[in-house]
């Protein structure tokens, strides 16, 4: 949620999570700045995170934390996968979920469905520590244009299935409102391979109690396993909220030695953030959240 501060310090970034609480971070330099067709942006160098990626005013990822984000994102649905071929994410143009999928040696083809062609420019000359090249990788098709009419028109008429459907999007208000519907997780839903699975980030249950509730139920009108976890990550100033659905995908079906051992065999190298225990671990919801998720 974006709030313009009328006389904020210059020297502070904020970002509000509600209309009466946020946080801040001390703002380094601004490298770049403006606005494309779709949204404002801003790149900074800071001093906690590094390079740093604004939209409309909201923390999008930087490239010391966005681990905590990306990985979850993807790995946890991933890793209880019987072997990812074809991924598509919708969003996603700072690249960082395109590397994590990258990380599979069965991953055969990524689609990014990214509706800003500015994102994928600014994190091709900004944000190499996030992608790490995965935006020019030959197994990755950067699709420019309108996620919404990719998944319900575009991917369909193409005959285009996937193993995971990846809703790395920016908050569900403005352009990417529609995208959380539960229209629109039933025709990702028609997209999956059988044993495939949709992921996405549903909002901090602190700051956002409602939203992460609503997008539980909607996900639950369409799948028949819906299981949220959540984490704190540091770029969003609060516990976070992940979900991964699907009609017959479970992660909770995974030990934590199953989890270590998928991640051995596979190879998948360079997690920062995922073990088997934390796998696990997030997994488990204190008292407040399962009475909001009830």
């Amino acid at each position: 949620m974006s709030v313009h501060v009328e006389g904020w310090p210059p020297e502070l970034i904020p970002e509000f999570l509600c209309d009466d609480a946020g946080y801040f971070l001390k703002a380094g330099r601004l490298l770049e700045r403006g606005h494309s067709e779709w949204q404002s942006y801003e790149v900074w160098d800071t001093p906690r995170f590094g390079r740093l990626f604004r939209l409309d005013g909201c923390f999008m990822t930087s490239e010391r934390d966005e681990f905590y984000y990306h990985e979850n994102l993807i790995h946890v649905p991933g890793l209880a996968h019987a072997g990812l071929r074809r991924a598509l994410v919708i969003g996603g143009g700072d690249g960082g979920s395109a590397e994590e999928l990258l990380k599979y040696p069965s991953i055969e083809k990524v689609v990014i469905a990214e509706l800003d062609a500015k994102v994928i420019d600014i994190s091709r000359r900004h944000l190499q520590a996030v992608h790490h090249g995965a935006l020019d990788d030959p197994r990755v098709d950067i699709r420019i244009g309108d996620g919404m009419k990719y998944v319900l028109e575009d991917a369909p008429a193409a005959g285009d299935r996937y193993d995971i459907v990846v809703l790395d999007l920016t908050d569900p208000v403005g352009p990417a409102e529609a995208l959380y519907s539960e229209a629109f997780f039933r025709a990702c839903r028609e997209l999956l391979t059988p044993g495939g699975a949709l992921s996405l980030h549903i909002g901090t249950p602190v700051f956002q109690p409602e939203r992460v509730r609503l997008l539980i139920e909607r996900l639950r009108a369409v799948f028949a396993c819906v299981r949220p976890y959540f984490l704190y990550i540091p770029l969003y100033g609060s516990l976070w909220g992940l979900a991964c659905a699907s009609d017959t995908l479970d992660p909770l079906s995974l030990s934590e030695e199953e989890v270590e051992r998928v991640i051995a065999t596979r190879g998948i190298r360079r997690l920062q953030h995922l073990n088997g225990a934390v796998y696990r671990a997030q997994f488990a919801l204190p008292n407040h959240l399962r009475a909001l998720l009830a």
